[in-house]
């Protein structure tokens, strides 16, 4: 699985609204609403790496109200909750 973070910038006025709509691409799986000096924090997960540029350029770029994008992709996973997972293999559930 590819994950890319894009950082986005729009329209002040549209913010909720162009975040739901993110959010309805095939391939954004979260968009976040934040403080600083950008709007909206999408995360992207594919399959394949050319589809990035489809989701990205071809979707994301395009919404209306999206002034700006700045994308990274991610070379690797760090998550805490991901390593409890994979040392409780094995183990039954405390809950």
């Amino acid at each position: 699985m590819i994950t890319a973070i894009v950082l986005i910038n729009c329209a002040t006025d549209a913010i909720p609204e162009v975040a739901e709509n993110l959010a309805n691409i095939d391939g954004v799986s979260e968009v976040y609403s934040v403080a600083g000096s950008i709007d909206l924090i999408a995360i992207v997960r594919v399959a394949r790496f050319e589809a990035i540029a489809e989701v990205i350029a071809g979707n994301i770029s395009k919404t209306p109200g999206v002034t700006a994008t700045d994308t990274h992709i991610a070379f690797r996973a760090y998550s805490r909750h991901d390593l409890e997972e994979a040392f409780a293999i094995g183990f039954p559930d405390a809950d």
